[in-house]
């Protein structure tokens, strides 16, 4: 990243309480992993699994995104963070509607606990759609990345939007359709509209930069965002009016192929670097880029079979949720996090003293530890979930607590320890 323009980047005071809220986010969803693991054995739609889910969604990965988001935007598109003022209270809001949604859930809570919690979900989630989708228009270089980041926050408002419904439905139903439909249609326009389309923006620009990768082919871009869009509006359109056609199948083949090109996209950036040696935070990357196959594969299972075991849908929303988008920030925050606090703090020292890299600001053993716990926590708890065996998913859990309690210690140190001057 110090190779971009950094003049236009925001306050590190916008960004930096993303990542806090995401570490400790992700901290709670291993806790409360760990003391629910039985309600991984059961339907999809139990309470503790519903809290559990949007604490992972939106207060570990969509809150991280969002900061990561206001630093990278101006840097990548060199215009100003549309409002600062406006990611602010963004932040409030959004920070104030997940503890709300997710005490509603655990303890189900379908009144006006849950309605007032969606409400304020709904208004951050406008006011982040808002500030992006200025940010990326005011651009003078606009680029295919900008239109996935635009694309991706108009499908999170749709996914909010739903959401709300959703929760007002509980207690005044008038929806047309039975709760579990929408349910569907709302965590894919999330899974797939949101996180997958913006990953795809997002990594299609750094990755290469990171790897030092040449002479790509970029037509895969264009080919994986337009099967992508196309496949996820057939596939809501088919389950809002159809509840699941023949067809469906169709469409999250669709939506596969789409995103196998954007692996196949990453694929060549890792094929083609110059840089050879991958530090811990692409490897971590890489290693979620090989996790997305695997709810690709379960996806296209479950599409095919009308009736199949609840275990799959748990197992596909935690292997995106704990494995793939975990595994990606789990790295991505030792290529951002570290470069905005050095920004924060450094830039101005830069040729009036020796000042450290940002690689200097955490720990390279606490994340190699981090992440060889993350690898055993995602492969016992796949094991655990896809056997219905409590107890290894208890231990599959107590290992992800270990690797969150690492990567909160590494978040702490890069933001509030400062490193020692490097020497000669």
């Amino acid at each position: 990243m110090q190779g971009l323009s950094t003049q236009r980047a925001p306050s590190a005071t916008v960004v930096l309480p993303h990542f806090i809220f995401g570490a400790i986010s992700f901290l709670v969803v291993a806790v409360l992993l760990l003391f629910s693991a039985e309600a991984f054995t059961g339907h999809y739609f139990h309470p503790k699994l519903l809290a559990i889910t949007h604490i992972a969604a939106l207060g570990w990965g969509s809150m991280i995104i969002f900061g990561a988001l206001y630093q990278l935007l101006p840097v990548i598109l060199e215009t100003p963070l549309y409002s600062e003022l406006i990611a602010r209270i963004t932040f409030v809001v959004f920070a104030a509607g997940i503890v709300l949604i997710a005490f509603s859930f655990w303890n189900f809570y379908v009144g006006i606990h849950i309605q007032i919690a969606s409400c304020l979900l709904l208004f951050a989630l406008i006011l982040f759609s808002t500030n992006v989708i200025y940010t990326c228009r005011s651009a003078s270089n606009s680029s295919e990345e900008t239109e996935f980041i635009i694309t991706s926050a108009i499908w999170l408002l749709a996914t909010g939007i739903i959401g709300t419904l959703m929760a007002f439905n509980f207690h005044y139903p008038f929806l047309p359709k039975t709760h579990l439909i929408f349910l569907k249609i709302h965590a894919h326009l999330g899974i797939v509209g949101w996180f997958i389309l913006l990953i795809m923006g997002i990594a299609a620009k750094i990755i290469p930069m990171f790897l030092l990768s040449q002479n790509l082919n970029r037509k895969k871009l264009g080919y994986a965002y337009y099967l992508v869009n196309v496949g996820l509006i057939a596939f809501g359109a088919d389950m809002f009016f159809f509840e699941g056609s023949m067809l469906l199948p169709l469409f999250s083949l669709i939506i596969s192929i789409g995103i196998l090109f954007f692996i196949s996209f990453i694929y060549e950036c890792f094929r083609k670097r110059l840089r050879k040696e991958l530090d811990i935070g692409l490897k971590h990357s890489f290693v979620a880029f090989l996790l997305l196959l695997f709810p690709l594969f379960l996806a296209i299972v479950i599409s095919i079979f009308s009736k199949v075991d609840d275990k799959l849908y748990i197992l596909y929303g935690s292997s995106v949720f704990i494995g793939f988008i975990t595994a990606l920030i789990l790295g991505q925050t030792y290529k951002t996090l570290p470069f905005i606090v050095w920004l924060h703090k450094y830039k101005s020292l830069i040729g009036k003293e020796k000042i450290p890299l940002p690689k200097d600001l955490f720990s390279e053993k606490i994340a190699r530890g981090q992440f060889i716990t993350y690898l055993i926590s995602i492969t016992t708890l796949i094991l655990g979930i896809y056997a219905g065996y409590v107890n290894l998913i208890r231990f599959g859990a107590f290992i992800l607590l270990i690797t969150a309690l690492l990567y909160n210690f590494n978040v702490i140190k890069i933001i509030i320890v400062k490193p020692n001057p490097k020497k000669d």
